[in-house]
């Protein structure tokens, strides 16, 4: 069930809108990149006000190689990150990446840890998981929800076919720019030099602002809905970007930073309270990272900045109204907003 509730999905190219130039993949999504895998578990309990879960994205390259190429970027650190330090200092990502809620971030932290064991073939005596978080606590009446069987659930789960969107996974409980949010997705055929390459984009999103869509500022309050989230500006997001380019971790940190600036283009306030984050990964390994040349390297930051901001469009128009038995209520963002 989506936008305003007409039973479907709309997404943003269905009203004739396109962001950017660069053409999508064929799903629109991250599991257009090759080699990546998405898993989620949702929880959905309108009776007990509990709307949560665990997005998961899991690079195949993992299954035989220690690690793959990563960068991570900060734009504002009110959140947290698990396994950030060694994301920056060693530019590699040695896990699935789970996204989820704040206090259950360390449960599913271990839960992954204990996933990865039981899949190694070695002995394994230091691993880094990495979550990222959302505070969904003004929807979510339950603090730790996420169990290790829920995170487990999504990592076996993870497939390549379409990506669920709004009220899934780690996004359940999101709401963003003042509607009902959650996990959007997007992607771009790249043309570079050597040959076209896929970025995608995961973007669990949660941050206060003002929506700025179709050329114009669209605030709930202007529509006659209440506004959703915390009054005090608050509010986080995490953006995961991966491609099928084996580039150096410096790169991928500049390409994860464009991947956070871009919610300003949909109107993220990057307020005090807020926690945004940019994780950008390579699907590939190569006995020698590759250097995108500049040309390329403003190819891809292109194609994050357009796949970050259909993705959280997306996100909103996926999302479904929550009324949580508090009597606090979530709209959607209303498809004639972009229909009309």
């Amino acid at each position: 069930m989506a936008g305003d509730g007409r039973g479907r999905v709309l997404r943003l190219r269905e009203t004739g809108r396109a962001v950017g130039r660069m053409a999508p993949g064929p799903l629109n999504a991250v599991t257009d990149v090759p080699g990546l895998l998405v898993g989620q578990t949702t929880l959905d309990d309108e009776e007990r006000g509990v709307y949560s879960g665990v997005t998961a994205l899991v690079p195949v390259a993992l299954e035989e190689a220690r690690a793959v190429p990563a960068g991570f970027h900060m734009v504002n650190g009110y959140g947290k990150f698990v396994g950030a330090t060694q994301l920056m200092e060693l530019a590699e990502l040695e896990t699935p990446v789970l996204l989820t809620s704040t206090l259950s971030a360390f449960r599913a932290a271990d839960a992954l840890v204990g996933w990865v064991l039981d899949r190694s073939a070695t002995p394994v005596t230091s691993l880094n998981p990495v979550v990222g978080e959302i505070n969904d606590s003004w929807l979510s009446s339950e603090r730790r929800p996420v169990t290790e069987a829920h995170v487990r659930a999504a990592l076996d789960g993870a497939d390549a076919g379409p990506v669920a969107m709004g009220n899934t996974g780690g996004g359940t409980g999101a709401c963003a720019l003042g509607f009902k949010a959650g996990i959007g997705s997007a992607s771009r055929v790249v043309p570079l030099e050597g040959g076209p390459a896929t970025v995608g984009v995961l973007v669990q999103a949660n941050m206060d602002g003002d929506l700025r869509v179709a050329g114009r500022t669209v605030l709930p309050e202007e529509l006659g809905l209440e506004r959703a989230g915390y009054t005090s500006p608050r509010g986080s997001c995490v953006v995961v970007v991966a491609l099928d380019v084996p580039c150096t971790g410096r790169q991928l940190e500049r390409i994860a930073a464009r991947g956070v600036l871009a919610l300003g283009r949909v109107g993220a306030a990057y307020s005090h309270g807020s926690g945004d984050y940019g994780l950008a990964f390579s699907t590939r390994v190569a006995e020698a990272p590759v250097v995108l040349s500049p040309a390329d390297l403003n190819l891809v930051f292109t194609a994050v900045l357009d796949s970050v901001e259909e993705a959280v469009v997306d996100a909103l128009l996926a999302a479904r109204t929550v009324r949580t038995p508090g009597g606090r209520t979530a709209h959607a963002l209303p498809h004639a907003v972009l229909l009309g």
